[in-house]
């Protein structure tokens, strides 16, 4: 299988990449090495330069091509509000750009790294009135300390359930804008074009080659980064959220098993686009993540939960990972306890 692979020198990219080649497939390696994400803008060997929003060049690069894993984005819960135009222009026109390129070329099967993020808050429900899709959480709320999700019509707090493929999509961050963006102009495409997709929603991923001390990464970078520097992590809120970290070769194995699945599909007699979550099936809290990773050092440092919030942060939202197990047979194989213990002490990129 000849595989396109867009953000390729990245983080979750990289790891793809080795697996593909490590079982024979051919790889086309293509990467812009946005600062953000890389901190030099060199590109490796064997990797060619291109900006997925530049039209021109991509009908040699798809020459050939079976199926497109598109990894190339621009991360990050958003920082500030400069930030807007950046994820829509690197995320939404960059991926429609390539879509349209894609069908150009007659390249009718996609891979899309898509992210969690789309679903805004997770997924509730009230003991007395039921399952409840909730409001943005009040300010005055989140300044006083409360930052549980309270149920709509009695304002109790609900407890949190594990969130499907099925559930509503809500965005809540600029970041998860572009992200559900991205998966309506591929749902766009393959009724327009003919195509077979699928969408891969990433939980909280992790792993050797993360970038270093900066925002647009993962928190659990930025608590590997803290340690490393001999300063305890610090957690917001009061580090009762409830996340799903999963590791970047589990990741890696997702990715492999969606470009099986949709290579395997005409996408004539069933163009469209599926979405699956990938996530380790695990739940912890933020400030747990946060031990975990201390613990793998060995230190005595405590996380410092500082009470603080970012307006665009959700409260709660873990993922179900039956449909993945289901239907592409993927199941993570590195579970949180292991992987960020030892994810103290992974080399991460400058």
């Amino acid at each position: 299988m000849k595989v396109l692979l867009t953000g390729s020198a990245g983080f979750v990219g990289g790891a793809v990449g080795r697996l593909l080649e490590e079982r024979g497939d051919e790889v086309v390696r293509v990467d812009l090495m946005l600062p953000q994400a890389h901190g030099s803008t060199e590109v490796p060997p064997g990797t060619h330069r291109h900006d997925v929003r530049e039209a021109e060049g991509w009908d040699a690069l798809l020459r050939g091509v079976d199926v497109v894993c598109h990894q190339a984005a621009m991360v990050g819960a958003g920082v500030q509000v400069a930030d807007l135009p950046l994820y829509a222009s690197h995320n939404d026109l960059g991926t429609a750009v390539l879509l349209a390129a894609m069908h150009e070329a007659g390249v009718r099967r996609l891979v899309l790294a898509s992210s969690m993020v789309v679903y805004g808050e997770g997924r509730y429900a009230c003991p007395v009135h039921g399952r409840q899709v909730p409001g943005v959480r009040p300010t005055a709320a989140l300044d006083a300390g409360d930052f549980e999700v309270p149920c709509p019509v009695c304002g109790a707090p609900l407890a949190w359930e594990l969130v499907g493929e099925d559930a509503v999509l809500d965005p809540r961050s600029s970041y998860a804008a572009s992200k559900l963006a991205q998966e309506h102009y591929t749902s766009a495409w393959c009724r327009q074009a003919g195509g077979a997709a699928v969408a891969l929603r990433y939980h909280n991923v992790y792993g050797p080659g993360m970038p270093r001390d900066t925002p647009y990464s993962g928190v659990a970078a930025m608590f590997r980064s803290s340690v490393e520097h001999g300063r305890p992590p610090t957690v917001y809120e009061d580090g009762g959220q409830v996340r799903d970290f999963v590791h970047v070769d589990d990741v890696a194995r997702a990715n492999l098993a969606a470009l099986d699945a949709v290579a395997a599909t005409d996408p004539v007699r069933a163009p469209g686009l599926e979405a699956y979550n990938v996530c380790s099936g695990t739940p912890l809290t933020i400030r747990e993540v946060a031990e975990l990773v201390v613990a793998g050092t060995g230190s005595s440092l405590v996380p410092e939960v500082t009470g603080q919030y970012r307006p665009g942060d959700v409260r709660h939202v873990v993922a179900s990972p039956q449909k993945a197990a289901r239907e592409l047979g993927f199941r993570a194989q590195v579970t949180p306890d292991e992987g960020l213990r030892a994810f103290a002490h992974a080399p991460l990129r400058a």
